[in-house]
C-alpha cells in the first residue's frame, strides 16, 4: 500500500488532460538540475544533503556540545515553514521556537519563554538581509548579551545562508567571525520548496533524530520525486490531484481549502498556504485550516448554498479510530453533495510516508500552475524559470517598506 492514497470524491474528466500533463513532466524533467531553473530541489538537492549527512551531524555535535537543549530559529517563510512542517509532523517540536516578526512586544514575549542558558539560535535567511530575520538577529543578539554579559555570541548562533558574501550580509557576518558555525542555503531551491535544505536537516539531528533516519527521509525523497515524474495521469498523484484542481477551476471554482485533520497538521498549513499562493498567484486561491475545530466556524459558510466558487482537498492519517472516521466519513459526504472533493490519506507518519507527502504537494502545485496555463497558451521558454517557481509580486511590498524606513 502506498504511503498516501489519494481519491477524487466526485470523479472528474478533462479532455486531453494526459497530453497536457505528459508535456509538463517532460518540460520539468528538462528544465531540473539547470542554472537559474529552481529546481534544484528536485534531485540535486536530496543528493548534496546525502553527500554532506555526516558534516551536518559534526556540526551539530560541535554547535550543540553539552549546554544546548534548544532551537531558536529566526526565519520566515521557507526558512521557517518548511522546518516547522517536518518538526510538528514527526512530534518532536518541543524544544524548537521559532520566530519571523518585527513587532517588540510578539519578540518580548517570544525570548522572555526561552532558557537562554540552553537555547542555540539558528539564523537562516538566503540573502542574509531579510528584514524580519534581520531584526530578529539583532534582537536576539542582544538579548544574549544583556544576559551572559559576554559580547562573543559567536558560539550561541548558527547560521545558514548563502555561500557567496557577495551575496549575503548573513555569510558577511559569519566571515567576520560574529558567528562560528554555518551552513547553505543552497542555489536554485526556493524558499517553499527547500524543506531539505540545511536548516531542516541541522534541526532534524539538533532534535535527536538519528542520521539514518534522516538518510531513509532523504532517500525516501528522491523515490518519491521518480515516482511524481512518470507522465501516465493513472499512476501519478501529484497529476491526479493537478487534474482535480484544474478541472475545478475551469468549473468557476477559484478558492481551494485544504482541510487537515489532526493537530500534527499545524506546520503544515502554514508551509502549503506560503506553497500554493506563491506559486499559483491569483490564479487558485489556496487555505488551510485543521479539523475538526474549523468546521465550527467555517462548515456554515462551506455549506451555504450560495457558495459556489469553492472546493476541498481533505486530509488525514489512517485510522481504526470509530469517531475519527465517522467525522470524516460524514463531512466529506456532505461537502461532496456540494463542492468538488478529492482526499489524501496518509498511512502513516514514518519518514517516508512524510517525504512522500512532501513530494505529492511539491510536484501537485508545479503541475497544477504549469497546466493552468497551458491551457490558454502560455508556455514558459526554456531560458526563463517557470511562473510556478519565482515570486516577484512579494518585493513590491518590500521596495514600499524600504522606502518607509529610510523616511
Amino acid at each position: 500500500m502506498t504511503s498516501a492514497t489519494v481519491e477524487v470524491v466526485k470523479k472528474c474528466s478533462c479532455s486531453q488532460f494526459q497530453e497536457l500533463a505528459k508535456q509538463a513532466v517532460n518540460d520539468i524533467t528538462n528544465r531540473k538540475g539547470k542554472v537559474g531553473q529552481f529546481l534544484n530541489w528536485i534531485e540535486v538537492l536530496p543528493n548534496i544533503e546525502l553527500e554532506n549527512l555526516d558534516k551536518m551531524e559534526k556540526m551539530v555535535k560541535a554547535a550543540k556540545g553539552d549546554k544546548y537543549t534548544d532551537l531558536a530559529i529566526l526565519g520566515i517563510g521557507g526558512s521557517r515553514h518548511t522546518t516547522e512542517n517536518i518538526t510538528k509532523l514527526l512530534g518532536i517540536d518541543e524544544h524548537v521556537h521559532f520566530f519571523s516578526s518585527v513587532e517588540p512586544l510578539s519578540f518580548e514575549r517570544w525570548i522572555s519563554r526561552l532558557n537562554l542558558d540552553k537555547t542555540l539560535f539558528l539564523v537562516v535567511s538566503k540573502s542574509g538581509g531579510t528584514l524580519e530575520t534581520t531584526v530578529g538577529y539583532e534582537k536576539a543578539k542582544e538579548a544574549v548579551i544583556n544576559h551572559t554579559g559576554n559580547k562573543d555570541i559567536s558560539e550561541q548562533f548558527v547560521a545558514m545562508t548563502d555561500k557567496n558574501s557577495e551575496k549575503s550580509a548573513l555569510r558577511r557576518i559569519v566571515d567576520s567571525g560574529e558567528i562560528k558555525l554555518s551552513g547553505y542555503v543552497h542555489d536554485d531551491v526556493g524558499g517553499r520548496f527547500s524543506i531539505l535544505d540545511d536548516a531542516t536537516i541541522f534541526t532534524l539531528l539538533f532534535l535527536g533524530v538519528k542520521k539514518e533516519d534522516v538518510k531513509e527521509l532523504l532517500e525516501a525523497s528522491l523515490k518519491a520525486q521518480e515516482e511524481f515524474l512518470n507522465p501516465d495521469v493513472s499512476q501519478n498523484e501529484a497529476l491526479q490531484l493537478a487534474k482535480f484542481n484544474t478541472r475545478a477551476k475551469n468549473m468557476g471554482k477559484s478558492k481551494h481549502f485544504v482541510e487537515y485533520f489532526g493537530d500534527e497538521f499545524f506546520g503544515t498549513t502554514l508551509w502549503e498556504k506560503q506553497l500554493k499562493n506563491e506559486s499559483l498567484k491569483a490564479r487558485i486561491s489556496t487555505d488551510t485550516n485543521v479539523g475538526p475545530g474549523y468546521l465550527h466556524y467555517n462548515a456554515e459558510a462551506d455549506l451555504d448554498v450560495n457558495n459556489t466558487d469553492s472546493f476541498f482537498t481533505f486530509v488525514y492519517v489512517k485510522t481504526s479510530d470509530k469517531v475519527m472516521n465517522a467525522v470524516m466519513e460524514g463531512v466529506i459526504s456532505a461537502y461532496s453533495a456540494q463542492h468538488p472533493v478529492s482526499k489524501i490519506v496518509l498511512e502513516d507518519l514514518s519518514m517516508k510516508s512524510i517525504a512522500r507527502f512532501i513530494e505529492l504537494k511539491h510536484f501537485e502545485t508545479l503541475y497544477t500552475g504549469w497546466i493552468l496555463r497551458a491551457q490558454k497558451g502560455d508556455i514558459t521558454p526554456i531560458e526563463k524559470a517557470l511562473d510556478e517557481v519565482l515570486q516577484p509580486n512579494v518585493e513590491k511590498y518590500k521596495k514600499e517598506v524600504k522606502k518607509a524606513l529610510a523616511k
